[in-house]
């Protein structure tokens, strides 16, 4: 994104742009860094890297970290990008839960908060989002102004056509026209908007379970069931943004119904479902949480429940296994992080269906994957935006 008022480039201000962006990205890929460092890595000289860092300092995107005695001479300043010149915020929209967090530019968590959704209809959900947002911005010693990106993650796929989200039915009314437009409102400008089992795929890619992968599903499992996908290191959200909604694959025994209100998958595979599964062994249970900690004891009836979710999700994993043919395959979600019990029924299940076997392994983040996916969105466009706000050229 370039400033309205950026220099042109070719003048002695924009080059001077790009020599400031130059020594700026230095930082941030190679880390704290001296004068003659950065001179080095970037092939600029000296004096150049100099007043680029000058710049830079007088406008709060680098800071000083110290001075190095190594090698002969006299000590050199290190110098850093500033965190502090810029924070992204970070909502994850559940069923169950909403959860807001606040970072600084270096992706460090500075405040969270955590609360339940009681929320029965859309504008209800709105207004909590924003109270919380406010209420975790403040938590973190800030104000509105401070936050360059927020970046929202919720079922559904976003249309910006008509400004809405769809598909997305464990939320009451949130599939109403304008939706986004309510959402821009309440949190401010700069607001991206991704789907949560998109945002999940990303935070394990950048912090879990799915670091140095370059193809890979995540399929979250909980209220419902949605899937991220990343190909050659990128999300890959298909030609309406509709790529992953696994949730709507067709499953044998479900009605029609079921697969128009929220799909047949979900229907058959998300945590409803394992309670119907105990029920129909003999076992009561009123959520699916009670059914694996039953499992975990050894009960048998919740056994063979969580063994007959394995093979539901069994298959939800070979139609994306055929197509997609990923290296890996990350289960999280409420009823995904229980891959202790899960992966074993749901290999076994594979073998029987299809030659084509990834290796299956539990997420690493828990319950703050789409918060640390959308912190981590929110940084790519931030760390830009601020080197763009702050003016850092100096005439």
């Amino acid at each position: 994104m370039t400033a309205p008022n950026s220099p042109q480039v070719g003048t002695p201000a924009g080059m001077r742009v790009l020599n400031q962006r130059a020594v700026l990205d230095r930082l941030r890929v190679g880390g704290p860094a001296t004068r003659p460092r950065i001179a080095q890595d970037t092939g600029l000289s000296k004096p150049t890297v100099g007043q680029a860092l000058l710049d830079l300092e007088q406008h709060g995107l680098v800071r000083t970290t110290g001075r190095t005695s190594a090698g002969p001479g006299r000590s050199a300043v290190v110098y850093e990008p500033n965190p502090a010149a810029g924070h992204v915020l970070g909502v994850d929209i559940g069923r169950e839960r909403i959860r807001v967090a606040v970072a600084d530019l270096a992706g460090s968590v500075i405040a969270r908060s955590d609360e339940r959704n009681r929320c029965r209809s859309a504008a209800a959900l709105v207004r909590t989002v924003r109270e919380l947002a406010e209420r975790t911005v403040s938590d973190a010693g800030l104000s509105p102004a401070d936050l360059v990106v927020k970046v929202v993650g919720t079922p559904g796929v976003p249309d910006p056509r008509d400004r809405t989200l769809h598909h997305a039915p464990n939320l009451p009314g949130w599939e109403r026209p304008g939706l986004l437009d309510d959402l821009e409102a309440a949190l401010g400008a700069d607001l991206v908007v991704e789907n949560d089992a998109n945002l999940a795929a990303v935070g394990e890619q950048a912090h879990g379970a799915a670091r140095d992968v370059d193809v890979f599903v995540c399929v979250t499992v909980g209220t419902g069931i949605g899937m991220g996908i990343v190909v050659d290191g990128r999300l890959f959200r298909g030609a309406h943004g509709a790529a992953g909604e696994v949730g709507y694959l067709p499953y044998l025994g479900q009605s029609e119904e079921d697969g128009r209100r929220r799909g047949q998958v979900e229907a058959a595979a998300a945590a409803e479902s394992v309670v119907a599964l105990a029920k129909r062994h003999g076992l009561a249970a009123r959520s699916a949480r009670e059914v694996f900690a039953a499992a975990r004891a050894g009960d048998e009836r919740a056994l063979l429940a969580v063994r007959d979710e394995a093979e539901r999700l069994a298959f939800v994993v070979a139609s994306v296994v055929a197509v997609v043919d990923p290296g890996l395959v990350v289960l999280g979600g409420g009823v995904g992080s229980n891959t202790d019990l899960l992966q074993e029924p749901m290999e076994a299940a594979l073998r029987r269906m299809t030659p084509l076997v990834p290796r299956i392994v539990a997420g690493e983040l828990g319950d703050g994957a789409v918060l640390s996916g959308a912190i981590a969105i929110g940084l790519r466009s931030a760390r830009d935006l601020v080197f763009d706000r702050r003016g850092a050229v100096t005439l």
